[in-house]
């Protein structure tokens, strides 16, 4: 099973071999993902006008639960396709989950706020006919912040699967050498295990027998170079994550 995250809208400026762009990344991002072997990828900070679109591109089923700054959709999604610097994150957001026929189908959906200040965040709960149950989740930057929200998610996500399987993944806006939280979602829930000491994004598991544990992919897998200029572009802002599971069914 993999999982990949991040926010895939212009390359940054990282420095001279990378350049800033201002089209529309769909096709880069889809053929990205569409060449790696996953059964359910949870994305978030995702456009929201590519659901549609991502989901055929994979052979998959989507659910998208809206987060931040989604007042004007469509309108702001076709600005974003248009000029996607003019309008930047004021396209709107969203946790997207999706999952390939292979580990399908999605039998229930749902959308849970965690917070509404300072910023709208919001998690992804999505159960498989198989039994797994997948949350998704992208919390808080400030870390007391984060720490609650995520032990709010893991609560909630708990109670959604009740006995079943659980993958809990996402922007956890939180470091495990910084902080306990992980311990307690471990003590607590269950749910273990983060990718690394030094990474915000995990996917952390219930029930679930970890047979490839999850790591992050070096910095340069996220890269596509621009043919026209030699540069590199850079898709998401985290380093994806991925991992693999027994015991799904």
């Amino acid at each position: 099973m993999g999982a990949k995250k991040g926010n895939w809208r212009r390359g940054p400026r990282l420095g001279v071999d990378y350049e800033q762009v201002n089209w529309d990344l769909f096709d880069a991002f889809a053929s990205k993902i569409a060449g790696v072997d996953w059964d359910v990828a949870l994305f978030q900070e995702f456009p929201p006008s590519w659901r549609g679109r991502m989901a055929d591109a994979s052979g998959a089923e989507a659910h998208r639960a809206l987060s931040g700054r989604n007042w004007l959709q469509p309108l702001t999604s076709l600005i974003g396709r248009w000029r996607p610097d003019l309008i930047g994150s004021w396209e709107g957001g969203s946790n997207s989950t999706l999952v390939r026929r292979g580990a399908g189908p999605i039998a229930e959906r749902r959308r849970i706020v965690l917070t509404r200040r300072p910023e709208l965040r919001v998690m992804a709960l999505t159960r498989l006919e198989s039994g797994l149950c997948l949350a998704n989740l992208h919390v808080s930057t400030k870390p007391a912040s984060a720490e609650q929200e995520l032990t709010t998610a893991a609560e909630r996500a708990s109670d959604f699967a009740e006995t079943n399987p659980l993958l809990f993944g996402g922007d956890f806006n939180v470091r495990p050498r910084e902080s306990d939280v992980f311990d307690r979602l471990r003590r607590r829930f269950g749910l273990a295990r983060p990718t690394a000491p030094d990474r915000l994004s995990h996917l952390l598991v219930r029930g679930l027998e970890i047979t490839d544990p999850p790591a992050a992919w070096p910095p340069e897998a996220r890269d596509i170079v621009d043919p026209d200029t030699g540069l590199k572009i850079r898709l998401s802002d985290h380093n994806p994550v991925i991992a693999r599971f027994a015991g799904m069914g």
